[in-house]
């Protein structure tokens, strides 16, 4: 677990090193990479010796008898979360992208709408729009410095034509931990206006000394008959690229509907994916986790104290999530000279907050999982940037 460790990821086919002088004009050679959610750290040892098994036999065919793999997934939602998934609700699609997509796809119809609590991860509203729905955005509130649902103002904001809510739990890119309470709202919100819950849970165990995620199936069961739930090894080991993700279905005729839409697209699921999450979903890759969010929160810890250092910057407490929300509005500028100080002055290439939907505006995200060393640079690079406000 030498999370200390940097490893030069550009020319590797990474995204979000080779990607951001494309479309962030930070120089390749000299920027910092802090924008896609993955991490700088190698995942566990488990999941290495896994793909080297895999290329010792030297043959790469069609993936069989999935038990060891749903097993896996049992075991690990029970004993890192305290819930008991049956074998029979667990559908594999590739990545919780393609899984919000087929869900979009399989329970609603062209022109219904879909509620999302913004400012909220991108990719959700980029997938319903693309499939003919509308995006209802529903605008999160701020009290004490975090985010809190605003169910007064968002009861007179549905029209009757939404058919879905999709939840972001814990949320992105706010890092909150949902409490109990707050879950049951949402469940009974959905009840109200006979929506179909999603509930992506890809962060669920990411999360803070101190903090604890509850599942949604846990906080609200009177929810199942309308529940879908989406989780994933991918962001907790860091192997974004595997695209193997879960859609976890307890209702009959929901996972049915599901697993026709699954039939007509004819999608199967990528094998070495599949023996990834088997391996990481084990004890191993439990321990290796508890380390990866000690040294996540000494990453925290330093990010906050820095940043809120700079006057008219400010960032959101993280409950979970190793992706940091900061607040420019205090500046007083224009979200132009923002951009050009960050990305030209600093050298940093972070998530414009404006595509999380509306209350984004003012905001970047950071992606903090990356060595200390690395983190700190990026830190005098933003306090030499802003030098003039301090």
């Amino acid at each position: 677990m030498d999370f200390d460790e940097r490893i030069d990821r550009r020319g590797s086919h990474s995204v979000k090193w080779d990607m951001m002088e494309t479309l962030y004009g930070v120089p390749a050679d000299t920027g910092i990479a802090m924008w896609v959610a993955d991490m700088e750290f190698r995942p566990p040892a488990a999941i290495q010796k896994a793909l080297e098994n895999m290329t010792a036999h030297g043959l790469y065919g069609y993936f069989g008898d999935d038990r060891a793999y749903l097993g896996a997934i049992r075991w690990w939602m029970e004993h890192r979360h305290g819930w008991d998934v049956a074998p029979e609700w667990i559908f594999t699609v590739h990545g919780l992208v393609n899984g919000t997509a087929l869900c979009v796809d399989a329970f609603t119809q062209p022109g219904d709408g879909v509620v999302l609590m913004t400012p909220v991860y991108h990719a959700f509203a980029r997938v319903i729009r693309a499939a003919g729905r509308e995006v209802v955005e529903c605008r999160l509130a701020e009290e004490d410095g975090r985010y809190v649902m605003d169910f007064d103002a968002w009861e007179a904001q549905l029209s009757g034509r939404e058919r879905m809510l999709i939840l972001c739990s814990p949320h992105n890119p706010g890092g909150r931990v949902w409490s109990v309470e707050e879950l049951r709202r949402v469940a009974d919100f959905c009840v109200r206006h006979d929506l179909i819950l999603v509930s992506d849970e890809i962060h669920h165990d990411l999360v803070y000394p101190g903090q604890r995620h509850t599942v949604m199936p846990l906080a609200a069961p009177e929810i199942l008959n309308r529940l879908v739930m989406l989780t994933a090894g991918t962001k907790t080991f860091n192997i974004a690229g595997a695209h193997c993700g879960n859609v976890i279905i307890p209702n009959p005729a929901l996972r049915a509907g599901f697993a026709g839409r699954m039939a007509a697209l004819g999608i199967s699921p990528n094998s070495f994916g599949l023996f990834m999450v088997t391996a990481g979903y084990s004890p191993e890759g439990a321990d290796w986790v508890d380390g990866l969010m000690a040294y996540l929160d000494g990453n925290r810890t330093l990010f906050d104290s820095r940043i809120n250092a700079i006057p008219g910057l400010r960032s959101m407490k993280l409950e979970a999530t190793y992706l940091s929300w900061v607040d420019f509005s205090g500046t007083g500028m224009s979200t132009d000279e923002i951009h050009r100080r960050v990305q030209s002055d600093a050298q940093i290439a972070a998530n414009h907050g404006a595509t999380f939907g509306a209350g984004g505006e003012s905001f970047l995200r950071f992606n903090i999982a990356a060595p200390r060393a690395q983190v700190e640079e990026a830190l005098d690079r933003m306090a030499r940037a802003f030098s003039d406000l301090q």
